[in-house]
């Protein structure tokens, strides 16, 4: 038989406002345990909660990004259950009348583009963090996450592989980013996804029975935990058992799921609407304003890339998965305006690979856009061939370093005459890598090999075309590759068929 897998994720996006959502306790992550938790946070008798604005107002710019209904009055829930890290034994949540509801996220995996559609965005208090590390029989809890601001993003079971679950994720990630509402930093918990996963055979509309596994805090767990699980479901139907909703975890060391409890459903968290809160009241002025503060959004920037550059739905989906890379991008081709398909390479090329080699993100690139800039110039001129770029370009990153973005002493260092914008013509003049463009010289040279290389020379002219880049080979060798290619080749094919 075959199998469908359903999915759908629940993330938690951890707003980036500097308190809580419901107090003026600080969000910032690294403090001693406990050091961050208010009367408020701890549920001491007799408080009560105030909602921050600020994070109302990134919710609303989420719902805007998406194309979702703002809900003009939402209403705060308590949602009851009991963990030691929940100190009220209650999470105030959105049930019922969440601010945000619908919208839709464009994916894009190798072989297709499609739309992921959203049930819901809604706001509620984190809890805090049970600690088992360290301890000898027995947990600490540390209460500087409760009541930090998240945003829950609820999708529709649209999703049909791990692939597209990973590219939905990778997505979402990358628009909490681009609008400035979460820093998206998975090891710090700031955005971490549910994934509800069912498999049913192929064809039919019913839905499986869904297995829920919690906290995967990286893209690779994402997918690791989306094969295993739904394999498991297979095999386990396959075999004559049955799936039971649950809640399961995910051992990154054995790459497996287990189960951890049985999935609850929404009666059994008895919501009712929380009685120290009024009803969320966000005018349309309220909305127009935040609207007018919006970035341009990446599904604009594609299109203006495609039709304004001449760029595939691919490359531009690429230049826009986050917001420091379109801004590179647009900044370099303000600089080689004439060529927005060599800067989209390079981009997406030189530079994506030493970051990821580095472990850096674009914000952290040694080499600026305008500094790149000057770089493809001298290729578009024939100062240099592409091949010999690519060696400045490494000395380029070695000269800055690698905190280009992040040391005040190394904005410090770009100040400096000897790492301006000019940085590739010092490196090219100072390494004497001008390419060698002199038709004279390169008659010369080329003559040299083709004396050089009798039998390579008789089998090109006998029909055997691999021994032309043998020979052209030889020629860059004997220029230390500084010899202009195509020049090159032409003199080469003349002498030899002449």
């Amino acid at each position: 038989m075959k199998w469908e897998i359903v999915i759908g994720l629940e993330t938690h996006a951890q707003l980036s406002t500097k308190s809580k959502i419901f107090s003026g306790a600080s969000t910032a992550f690294g403090a001693a345990p406990n050091t961050q938790a208010c009367a408020v946070d701890i549920a001491l008798p007799g408080v009560l909660p105030v909602l921050n604005r600020a994070a109302v107002e990134k919710a609303v710019r989420f719902g805007l990004a998406v194309g979702a209904k703002i809900n003009q009055r939402s209403i705060f829930a308590r949602k009851n259950y009991f963990y030691p890290d929940l100190p009220k034994g209650y999470q105030i949540s959105q049930y019922e009348m969440p601010i945000v509801q619908g919208g839709t996220i464009g994916i894009f995996t190798e072989d297709k583009e499609k739309t992921i559609r959203l049930t819901r965005a809604h706001l509620e208090e984190d809890a805090g963090k049970s600690l088992h590390e360290g301890f000898h029989d027995f947990t600490g809890i540390d209460l500087n996450r409760a009541g930090t601001p998240l945003l829950e993003i609820v999708s529709e079971p649209d999703m049909r592989s791990a692939e597209e679950a990973v590219a939905y994720a990778r997505t979402l990630h990358a628009l909490v980013r681009w609008i400035e509402i979460c820093d998206g930093n998975m090891q710090e918990g700031s955005f971490r996804c549910d994934a509800n996963v069912s498999v049913r055979p192929a064809g039919s509309e019913k839905l499986g029975t869904r297995r829920e596994i919690k906290n995967l805090n990286s893209f690779r767990f994402l997918q690791q935990a989306i094969e295993f699980e739904a394999r498991w479901q297979i095999e386990t139907l396959e075999s004559g058992g049955r799936i039971e909703q649950a809640t399961v975890l995910f051992d990154s060391d054995t790459g497996e799921t287990r189960a951890m409890r049985t999935k609850e459903d929404a009666h059994d968290y008895r919501y009712f609407p929380d009685p120290d809160l009024l009803p969320l009241e966000v005018s349309e002025s309220w909305i127009g304003k935040i609207k007018m503060k919006m970035p341009e959004l990446p599904e604009v920037k594609r299109e203006h890339y495609q039709k304004g550059y001449g760029l595939s739905a691919y490359d531009s989906a690429a230049l826009t998965a986050d917001r420091a890379t379109a801004e590179y991008f647009e900044t370099l081709v303000a600089e080689v305006p004439s060529d927005p398909k060599l800067c989209a390479n390079w981009v997406m090329g030189e530079i994506a690979a030493y970051l990821n080699k580095m472990g850096k993100l674009f914000d952290d690139c040694p080499v600026s856009a305008k500094q790149l800039g000057l770089l493809l110039k001298r290729i578009k001129d024939g100062t240099i061939s592409n091949k010999i770029a690519k060696d400045v370009f490494d000395l380029m990153c070695e000269k800055v370093g690698m905190f280009y973005a992040v040391s005040k002493a190394v904005h410090q260092l770009q100040r400096d005459p000897r790492y301006g914008d000019d940085l590739a013509d010092r490196i090219i003049e100072e390494k004497g890598l001008k390419q060698i463009s002199d038709i004279g010289e390169l008659e010369r040279i080329c003559s040299e090999v083709l004396a050089a290389n009798p039998s390579q020379v008789a089998d090109y002219r006998s029909g055997k075309e691999k021994a032309f880049n043998s020979l052209v080979g030889q020629a860059m060798k004997l220029t230390r590759g500084k010899a202009n290619p195509q020049q090159l080749t032409e003199i080469l094919k003349r002498k030899l068929t002449g």
